[in-house]
């Protein structure tokens, strides 16, 4: 028996009973804090792609555990703090999420364990889980891996140095006057 499961209303025990699997794509623009990252885009959106899968492990005892793993990547249209040009930073997010029953035990649990550790709910977003995780891949500091034109390394500036070395030191003249009035 086949069920529909639904990414913005996601039933997680139910999906991952089922060992469900969903797989999608949708515009940029469709995540609003990871669109406001990106520089504004002509033309066509980037696409995020996704896919999920649920599963259930069974536990001795007791009612198992519920997991979602999850895949994600889209390539982020950004300005390189290298060239100042626009570069297309690739985000990747590959992570497993074990369920627990409430806010309070994810919250207990997830400081000792070594996995992500989420509260289940009957409506849950994975659109929303799949942007947080984008948003946590964005790098601090944007840039390509080879910038495609010439960077200017030097903080020395010829003609800054040029333009110094004639203009003459106003203290210069003081000091003259100065050697003047010593010799009084």
């Amino acid at each position: 028996m086949s069920k529909d499961f639904s990414a913005t209303r996601l039933e997680v025990r139910n999906f991952a009973q089922a060992d469900g699997h969903l797989h999608g794509q949708a515009p940029l623009s469709d995540f609003k804090r990871l669109a406001a990252d990106a520089l504004a885009i002509k033309g066509e959106q980037p696409l995020v792609h996704w896919e999920a899968e649920g599963e259930l492990v069974e536990e001795t005892g007791g009612a198992g555990h519920v997991w979602l793993h999850l895949s994600a990547e889209v390539e982020l249209p950004m300005t390189c703090q290298r060239c100042l040009t626009e570069a297309h930073i690739p985000l990747y997010v590959d992570r497993s999420f074990r369920f627990v029953t409430d806010e309070a035990t994810a919250e207990l649990e997830d400081d000792d364990s070594d996995e992500d550790v989420l509260a289940m709910s009957s409506e849950f977003n994975l659109l929303e889980l799949i942007e947080d995780e984008l948003l946590m891949e964005v790098p601090v500091v944007p840039r390509h891996e080879v910038c495609p034109v010439p960077v200017k390394l030097e903080v020395v500036d010829p003609d800054f140095e040029q333009a110094s070395e004639e203009k003459k030191n106003p203290f210069a003249v003081l000091q003259s006057l100065n050697v003047g009035k010593s010799a009084d």
